[in-house]
């Protein structure tokens, strides 16, 4: 097998990685009604879907700092193992408190295939060709939220909901073959130290702070309960700070954040996934609460972002070859400020192909955007720092949309319909607005580095 072969085998492993991982939020969700019916616990719905976004936050730096010690191949393939191992046992499971167990399982191990995908792509790959790569990743993004409420509404009505888990083993099972027939690495066999306190201060820290974005959520101000959850957070950021400071082999090192690139780009993706969650949730409440249409034409107006996200993630692959990373990340945060404008103006009478355009723009903004940033970790630094280094730029988007989801339902009405919903959905609207210029802003710090700059080319 030659190189470009293996090459093909590696992105067709990534891209199905990659879908695995996009399809579960859509498809599960579009599950849901059903999978209560059959089991009961409607109390425990959100949960079903909130400890699978929690296991992925918490594990998604671990696996990024484990696969530069172990190296890429060994750690995605027992994170694809604990995914499907988790999917296998919540397609099985009698209860909805087994169902969220194992979900949690599934969770920890989509950490891996959420992260160590975009490692591989900087390891095998030159500068010029990553953007591109990302394109197709991205595109992926795209197919899944199209086909996510598809396929999950079709296995549902024709075979039973336990098939929205097992389908997932035949095409985890050809990742992993194809990767590891292709990808070829050479590890430094000796004693590698794992940052276990670093890890478990890290997964108390998390935990306590979603948690409290969940109860946030919920109750819409604080309270003792969500205080003191807060206040355990706090304190378990302050320990690990201080053991990631000590550490031999930290499990996020502090000295990533020295980097301009990684600095910079993880802050922006911060805020661009505050965004990014708050559009996907909130543009189709607009259109059924405030324009009085149908779930179909939600999804209608939501369509162009994901056909237009994986063609601004091309643009940004041509557009490296001869500008900055600095002009790429500029040109797609202003298109995102532009765009978050457009929903500001929305009005009652606002047709959905006006909303379709504004979508499609804000689309383009992301796939500009957000490739640029990654492409900007993946290559700002070496071989034995790069799975650390995404892993912090995912948590840090993760991040984003867990918070803005939280923060922004604070400013949502409790009247779910009519001029209410409309004055605080327009309230959500500037707020991204503000944080899509702090991108735009905090972005402009790159005009002053050179590509020649970044560790690897």
């Amino acid at each position: 097998m030659n190189n470009e072969t293996k090459h093909k085998s590696v992105i067709v492993a990534l891209l199905i990685a990659t879908f695995l991982t996009a399809i579960e939020g859509t498809i599960v969700s579009t599950a849901m009604p059903k999978i209560v019916e059959d089991l009961g616990g409607s109390e425990l719905y959100t949960w079903v879907i909130s400890v699978y976004l929690l296991a992925t936050v918490i594990s998604t730096p671990v696996f990024g700092k484990l696969a530069d010690l172990y190296g890429r191949k060994l750690m995605f393939t027992i994170g694809t193992i604990i995914f499907l191992i988790g999917s296998m046992l919540s397609g099985l499971s009698q209860t909805m408190e087994q169902l969220v167990l194992f979900r949690l399982i599934q969770g920890i191990g989509a950490g891996a295939l959420t992260t160590i995908p975009f490692t591989i792509i900087g390891d095998v790959f030159e500068f010029k060709q990553r953007a591109k790569i990302q394109g197709w990743i991205s595109s992926m993004w795209g197919i899944a939220g199209i086909a996510g409420p598809l396929v999950g509404g079709f296995i549902v009505d024709t075979i039973s909901w336990h098939w929205i888990f097992y389908m997932n083993l035949p095409f985890g099972i050809i990742s992993l073959i194809l990767l590891w027939v292709s990808l070829k690495e050479q590890i430094e066999k000796k004693k590698q130290i794992i940052d276990y306190a670093g890890i478990l201060m890290f997964a108390i820290c998390m935990t306590s702070f979603l948690y409290a974005l969940t109860l946030l959520k919920e109750h819409k101000q604080l309270t003792g309960s969500i205080t003191a959850y807060l206040v355990v957070a706090l304190i378990g950021l302050c320990f690990f700070i201080w053991i990631e400071a000590k550490g031999k082999e930290p499990m996020l090192p502090l000295s990533l954040f020295k980097n301009t690139f990684i600095t910079v780009s993880n802050i922006a993706g911060f805020l661009l996934g505050f965004i990014l969650v708050t559009v996907t949730f909130y543009i189709p409440l607009w259109v059924q609460g405030v324009t009085n249409l149908n779930a179909t034409y939600s999804g209608i107006a939501m369509l162009p972002m994901s056909v237009t996200w994986p063609i601004g993630a091309i643009f940004c692959g041509k557009w490296l070859g001869n500008k900055s990373i600095a002009h790429v990340t500029l040109i797609g945060t202003l298109v995102v400020i532009l765009s978050c404008t457009g929903f500001v103006f929305f009005q009652t009478n606002t047709p959905v192909h006006i909303m379709m355009v504004v979508t499609a723009f804000i689309g383009l903004g992301f796939g500009l955007a957000f490739t640029a940033f990654t492409v900007a970790v993946q290559s700002a630094v070496e071989w034995h720092l790069r799975g650390a280094a995404m892993g912090s730029h995912n948590l840090m988007k993760n991040l984003g949309q867990t918070i803005g989801i939280a923060v922004s339902g604070l400013l949502l009405s409790d009247q779910l319909k009519g001029p209410a919903l409309e004055s605080s959905l327009h309230s959500v609207f500037i707020l991204l607005v503000v944080l899509a210029i702090c991108s735009f802003v905090v972005t402009g710090v790159l005009i002053r580095k050179k590509e020649s700059e970044l560790a690897v080319r």
